[in-house]
């Protein structure tokens, strides 16, 4: 194989310097220029915290970060608890049709954001509409999308990332030791909280804290979703960049890449550990 020659392994590394140059290079430009001192984006002149500080200062950003945590810690959940229970019945039980199920559950893992948030906003479009008939809202107090659609939103597209690393921890699972439990007097109830969340709780964990960070930094789904009070972080970002780039944006873009770097080597490693975990104990 060419990787083992010493000129391919150079070429190896040097395509891969290469892609990971490209990729993350504008990041590092904006991580850097968040320092910058000059307010504008053109030159550096020298370094300095002080757009850092103008963050807690700036209302309409604290309010849209309070929005964005409260969407992902919401969703995040509400994920969670869909997900597993997704995970569960699809790797537990058999039924006609699994296969077809299985590939709609995973839809929004392969579909195009812009085709999720479209299909959201026409659904909610269509389910307010009715409410608002059946209650006879007039325009002035009519229902409107805002947060709770947004949060709705999140829900429904982190389930499936959710449901697909738990399903990960679930396929290296030893059933045996449920039936010990079940053998020795747990209820099915008992011997889920006692032994199988246990067992695959690094598996929920990852899927926590990757769904977590999806939700903080999603911006296609949330923008067509969203309505008053229902702007997270990312579509204040885009308002304001729309009218200039301003060096406090460069500060709040490199805290919320920082968040969500963070969050998924958290689910990254609690998933190996997961793994790491299962193999240790071996065959039953």
């Amino acid at each position: 194989m060419i990787a083992t020659r010493p000129g391919g392994r150079l070429a190896v590394g040097i395509s891969s310097a290469a892609v990971y140059l490209f990729l993350y290079l504008p990041v590092v430009v904006l991580v850097l220029f968040s320092f910058n001192g000059s307010r504008t984006a053109s030159r550096w002149e020298g370094f300095t915290l002080d757009w850092y500080r103008e963050l807690a200062d700036n209302t309409r950003i604290l309010q849209a970060t309070r929005v964005s945590l409260v969407v992902a810690v919401v969703s995040t959940l509400g994920a969670v608890v869909l997900g597993t229970m997704l995970a569960l019945g699809l790797e537990r039980h058999r039924f006609r049709g699994q296969g077809v199920v299985r590939q709609i559950v995973y839809l929004p893992v392969i579909a195009p954001e812009i085709v999720t948030g479209v299909s959201l906003l026409a659904f909610f479009s269509l389910v307010i509409g009715w409410l608002n008939d059946v209650l006879g809202r007039s325009a002035a107090d009519a229902l409107r999308m805002g947060l709770p659609t947004v949060v709705v939103s999140h829900i429904a597209f982190n389930t499936a990332f959710v449901a697909l690393v738990v399903r990960v921890s679930l396929a290296n699972f030893d059933r045996a030791i449920e039936e010990a439990g079940q053998d020795l007097g747990a209820s099915p109830w008992a011997t889920f909280w006692r032994v199988t969340l246990p067992v695959i709780a690094p598996g929920v964990l990852g899927g926590a804290l990757l769904a977590f960070s999806l939700s903080l930094d999603n911006f296609v789904i949330t923008f067509f979703v969203a309505g008053p009070g229902g702007a997270t972080l990312p579509i204040e970002i885009f308002g304001q960049l729309r009218r200039t780039i301003r060096p406090d944006i460069n500060a709040v873009s490199s805290i919320l890449f920082g968040v969500s770097t963070l969050a998924l080597l958290l689910a990254l490693g609690a998933q190996a550990a997961g793994e790491r975990r299962a193999r240790s104990r071996g065959p039953a």
